[in-house]
């Protein structure tokens, strides 16, 4: 996985927090983090199909606030700051079958002090266009 530099410390918070959470149930596997770009994979399987066996459009919503989310986190300066989904849309464009993969990438729209704006692209293994989403998120302090 690649981490940019200015990340690392930050990454480190995020990757070794205890609690699992829906990226865990999911499979979400990040190989980008930058400050432009968040990317991560997820398979396509019996936790991410709906029942005629192709990837559920409630799937590629949860990869896809999941990466523009952490993107969200690491462009705040505080860690007693945290982000939170406002609205979010999604295209659902092409299905993929059991077995395969998809791929998200995120990258920041407008990251404003108290509102980001993100949109991801999520692709199947052949590099066709599965799912676009966009998210606003709002800047709050960080529950304790």
């Amino acid at each position: 996985m690649f981490v940019e530099d200015s990340l690392k410390k930050k990454a480190d918070l995020y990757f070794n927090i205890e609690r699992k959470h829906m990226g865990h149930a999911l499979d979400i596997q990040f190989q980008h983090i930058g400050m432009d770009k968040i990317v991560a994979s997820m398979p396509v399987n019996n936790r991410t199909i709906q029942p005629f066996g192709i990837l559920h459009g409630g799937a590629s919503v949860v990869l896809a606030e999941t990466l523009m989310s952490v993107g969200g986190w690491f462009h705040l300066d505080s860690t007693e700051k945290a982000v939170v989904g406002v609205e979010i849309n999604a295209n659902h464009i092409r299905s993929v079958k059991e077995g395969g993969s998809v791929t998200g990438t995120a990258v920041p729209v407008h990251t404003g002090r108290r509102v980001q704006v993100w949109e991801t692209t999520i692709r199947d293994n052949h590099d066709k266009l599965v799912c676009t989403s966009r998210c606003t998120l709002a800047v709050v302090n960080r529950p304790s």
